[in-house]
């Protein structure tokens, strides 16, 4: 954790706040009376075993499922925004603008009948780009940076191993410069090896842009390497927060001390 960036983003106003949100699935528990706030550059963790609710909670903090109650606001131009509350078309208008999602499966963040380069250049179209020339040069550009040669520019993601989709995925997310990423185990299905080289290229990526992020993972390694803070969460409750290397090295609630037992941190 780069603890000079931490504390930069800290001297701002939270990006997000998220006040006693809950989300019920009849009379199961998703996730309940989670309350926090993310700061512009800072990147916060959710850990926790299968069924915890993280899950849950990333979905509704991405907008991708209505919370039954609480709040989530968003900061955008001096104001904030209710964005359970917003309307569908600007809802998808601000997801375009100014957020992304990394998913699990690259798959379902690809467009798999689009060409790499096609990816990359629809978000970019998106954004309001639409010289074709430029939005080709920053495809371009992009798959360097995301480490795929980009003379593969017109192959289709299909022919892409499932590291490379994963980088792919990034580069069409992060193309947009969002000010906020949402992701889903993002290193989750691929090869140690495979892994351990995503993890790098996501951790420069976001600090160099000085992205806010919030990522989902049952791998505490992953989010040792990557978060500044992090939030337990336990039958969709939060049971533990804190500074990452606090809550990892020295947990308080007897969940997270096993939790970090379990496996070498």
């Amino acid at each position: 954790m780069d603890t000079s960036l931490f504390s930069q983003a800290l001297s701002q106003e939270p990006l997000l706040q998220v006040q006693n949100m809950s989300r019920f699935y009849g009379e199961r528990i998703g996730c309940r009376n989670v309350s926090f706030q993310l700061w512009p550059g800072e990147i916060l963790g959710i850990v926790g075993e299968s069924g915890s609710g993280k899950s849950t909670l990333l979905r509704c903090l991405a907008a991708l499922d209505q919370p039954s109650e609480g709040e989530i606001q968003l900061a955008d131009g001096g104001q904030w925004l209710d964005v359970p509350a917003l309307p569908e078309p600007k809802r998808r208008a601000l997801m375009r603008r100014a957020w992304g999602i990394v998913h699990q499966n690259p798959r379902d963040g690809l467009r798999m009948g689009v060409s790499a380069g096609g990816n990359i250049g629809e978000r970019l179209m998106d954004a309001g780009e639409r010289n074709y020339g430029e939005i080709r040069r920053v495809a371009r550009d992009w798959l360097a940076r995301v480490e795929i040669d980009p003379d593969r520019i017109d192959d289709l993601p299909r022919h892409f191993s499932g590291g490379m989709q994963q980088r792919l995925q990034i580069a069409r997310v992060l193309v947009s410069e969002p000010r906020l990423v949402f992701m889903d185990e993002p290193t989750g299905g691929l090869d140690v090896s495979v892994q351990a080289k995503l993890l790098d290229l996501l951790r420069a990526l976001v600090r160099d842009m000085g992205i806010a992020a919030v990522i989902v993972t049952h791998d505490l390694a992953v989010a040792r390497l990557l978060t500044d803070r992090l939030m337990v969460m336990k039958d969709g409750v939060v049971i533990e927060q804190g500074l990452t290397d606090q809550v990892l090295d020295d947990p308080q609630h007897a969940y997270t001390q096993l939790l970090t037992s379990a496996v070498l941190v």
